[in-house]
């Protein structure tokens, strides 16, 4: 009998797909692999979600708001534009998605720099699409000019994973301005940074903002994220989403936590306090270490793999992310965790580096 997966397009059974963070079932695991925010999310998010399950079955039956009309008025009032700038996704990989079927054709050309985040490519080879890359520079800095004209798509992280660099607003304007297809600016760390590209969507320029609340809001675990772009294309977006994209669980605690900006400024001067510190004390230990704007650290041991030490860690129930790119040298990208956390991780690597 012929298998079912004979009839699969050749290139979605010769590809490897995006491999997501590991994810243990186990207790005392410290995780520091998948850029979780290491705090409970907003007490506001949390009522939110209990107010929902009070409104019992009812709530439940009926489909969600399509475009979610009170997260997009939230938003708006927080970040400065208007609703109709807001487009709502089911964590910020499916407004990529939606991106990504908007302006790239089948055989089309998607393109980021590189090392970067591993599901561009993932989404370019099921949309049928050629995937470039543009190394960054030595420094993670963007090459002048950018070489890479004629993709339909090119996607910038910024803050970049797994650097946690940043690219300034300058260089994005001139980047905008060379290449021949939207820039799509992904921010899913930008509340731990100082700068972000909303201004360039304000300026009218060929740029879409994407943002996530898993990170700066503690919410990985409901899956919401959001992009801000232009009116007129987040109405041409909505015709290529799935019809009800995101839960109306997720729109409730959404809506509150975006709109809870106080506990945000509360929750990013711990991670970023925290952040300087892990930096500080990874580089006395003899790392190298990239600043970083994000809430993690990307570094590497000069005399010890990568590899070893990402291993070693894990046997003592430690795990980071281990990266590993073409032409880069292997590196560990490590989230901030809590205090006690950075505790149990400097004091592991101390011991295994003496």
């Amino acid at each position: 009998m012929t298998s079912i997966c004979s009839y699969l397009r050749p290139d979605i059974a010769s590809m490897a797909g995006y491999a997501p963070g590991e994810q243990p079932r186990v207790a005392d695991i410290l995780k520091l692999n998948t850029n979780e925010n290491p705090y409970p999310p907003p007490a506001s998010a949390m009522a939110a979600i209990a107010a929902f399950a009070e409104g019992g079955a009812e709530r439940l039956r009926k489909y969600p708001d399509p475009v979610g009309t009170d997260f997009r008025a939230a938003a708006a009032r927080v970040l400065g534009v208007l609703p109709g700038n807001i487009l709502i996704g089911n964590g910020s990989d499916d407004i990529l998605t939606i991106l990504t079927r908007s302006f790239v054709p089948q055989g089309g050309v998607m393109a980021s720099p590189t090392p970067s985040y591993l599901l561009y490519e993932t989404l370019a080879r099921l949309q049928g699409a050629r995937f470039e890359t543009v190394p960054f520079t030595s420094d993670w800095g963007l090459p002048a000019p950018w070489p890479l004209k004629g993709a339909n798509l090119t996607f910038l992280p910024n803050p970049n994973s797994p650097s946690g660099t940043v690219v300034s607003n300058d260089v994005l304007r001139r980047l905008a301005g060379e290449l021949g297809g939207p820039l799509v600016v992904d921010e899913a760390y930008a509340d731990f940074a100082d700068t972000n590209a909303l201004e360039l969507v304000r300026e009218g320029l060929p740029v879409v903002v994407t943002r996530t609340l898993s990170k700066g809001y503690g919410l990985a675990g409901l899956r919401f994220g959001f992009a801000v772009a232009d009116a007129a294309l987040v109405d041409q977006l909505v015709k290529v989403k799935d019809s009800y994209n995101c839960d109306a669980l997720s729109l409730a605690a959404a809506t509150a936590a975006i709109a809870d900006q106080a506990w945000l400024a509360d929750n990013r001067a711990k991670v970023v306090a925290t952040r300087r510190r892990l930096a500080e004390a990874l580089a006395r230990l003899g790392f190298l270490v990239t600043p970083s704007s994000a809430n993690f650290v990307w570094c590497r041991y000069p005399s010890k793999p990568a590899e070893e030490l990402y291993a070693r860690l894990k046997e003592r129930a430690i795990l980071v992310r281990l990266m590993r790119y073409p032409n880069r040298e292997p590196g560990l990208r490590v989230t901030v965790g809590t205090e006690e956390g950075t505790d149990r991780l400097l004091a592991e690597l101390s011991r295994l580096l003496t």
